[in-house]
């Protein structure tokens, strides 16, 4: 989006340092992953008015139609840190709803 460059550049830079730093860890059996949440909500963002348009096209944004719960964002995390990910390395999950697709 214009305007978020600074942003963006650190969002790249995390994407391409958890892909350098699995490849770096993996032959001492260390897996590195990340999680990409979109909107969750969050005290902040339960704070603002779901009725205005602002906040009504941002949940629109969101292909589910909704924004996550921060269980969900967790039940992520929970899954790479467990042993049903353990070939698993190097990657940046979306939980977003489906928001980074189109």
């Amino acid at each position: 989006m214009a305007g978020f460059s600074g942003y963006t550049a650190t969002k790249a830079a995390a994407i391409a340092m958890t892909k350098s730093s699995a490849l770096e860890a993996a032959s001492y059996g260390v897996r590195i992953n990340a999680v990409a949440p979109g909107l969750v909500e969050t005290p902040m963002i339960a704070s603002q008015d779901r009725d205005s348009e602002p906040m009504k096209s941002i949940i629109a944004s969101h292909p589910m139609g909704r924004i996550a719960t921060a269980g969900e964002i967790a039940d992520a995390v929970v899954w790479l840190s467990s042993d049903k990910a353990s070939f698993v390395t190097g990657v940046v999950v979306p939980v977003d709803g489906g928001y980074t697709v189109p």
